[in-house]
């Protein structure tokens, strides 16, 4: 079956202002105070916490690396009880992904999300029931941008590898779909959006509302 696999953070979901209030909160518990700031720093909430903590502790100058691992899960707690507070979907995304179903694609989320994170995210968010599967960063032993969670989203859709294609919005999600041997679409609206066309991949999206039509043009 034909198969379009998506991104979570920066595809389908702006998170980054959830994501920066959770890293601030464990800044503030140390005594540093808000160190990230949500418009300037998005793109590196979308590259998930361990990046958001390197970030900030490398502004203050005042801890290390293992600070890092160790604020790490209070980060993901924090983050788990306001996780939607702040977070919208790309206009036209779900749209786009009723419009694939009708079109007879399957749809699948795969993450670099802890696949809790993902899944609590997705049911608040009302959209669960539209993917048929959710990857997440500890649902295997590897994460991308190994092929093996792309692909095991796709298998977990119904669908082939081999007409397949993965939406996402990074280098990370350029990678994984190489490496998997199938099509990226990386989504120009996210933080990082400008930089996406040098990543090369066999198409750009401006905007949800062109994404059937450009899935269609890659032939899966």
């Amino acid at each position: 079956m034909r198969t379009v696999i998506f991104d979570l953070d920066g595809t389908l979901m702006d998170t980054s202002r959830d994501l920066i209030a959770a890293a601030n909160s464990r800044f503030r518990a140390l005594g540093l105070g808000d160190v990230l700031d949500p418009v300037a720093d998005a793109g590196t909430a979308l590259r998930g916490g361990r990046a958001m903590l390197t970030l900030g502790f490398s502004r203050t100058g005042s801890h290390g690396p293992e600070e890092v691992d160790r604020q790490y899960q209070p980060l993901l707690a924090a983050y788990s009880e306001a996780i939607d507070t702040h977070t919208t979907l790309y206009p036209g995304a779900m749209e786009a992904v009723a419009a694939l179903g009708a079109a007879g694609y399957a749809v699948g989320i795969c993450t670099n999300k802890p696949e809790g994170l993902a899944q609590e995210l997705l049911v608040r968010m009302g959209v669960r029931d539209a993917f048929a599967s959710l990857v997440g960063a500890d649902t295997l032993p590897v994460r991308k941008p190994d092929a093996a969670p792309l692909v095991e989203a796709i298998r977990r859709a119904g669908g082939d590898p081999a007409r397949s294609c993965l939406v996402g919005d990074s280098d990370t999600d350029r990678k994984t779909s190489a490496a998997a041997g199938v099509p990226s679409i990386l989504v120009t609206f996210g933080p990082a959006g400008g930089d996406m066309a040098a990543l090369r991949p066999e198409a750009l999206l401006h905007h949800f509302d062109d994404l059937v039509q450009v899935v269609d043009a890659l032939g899966l």
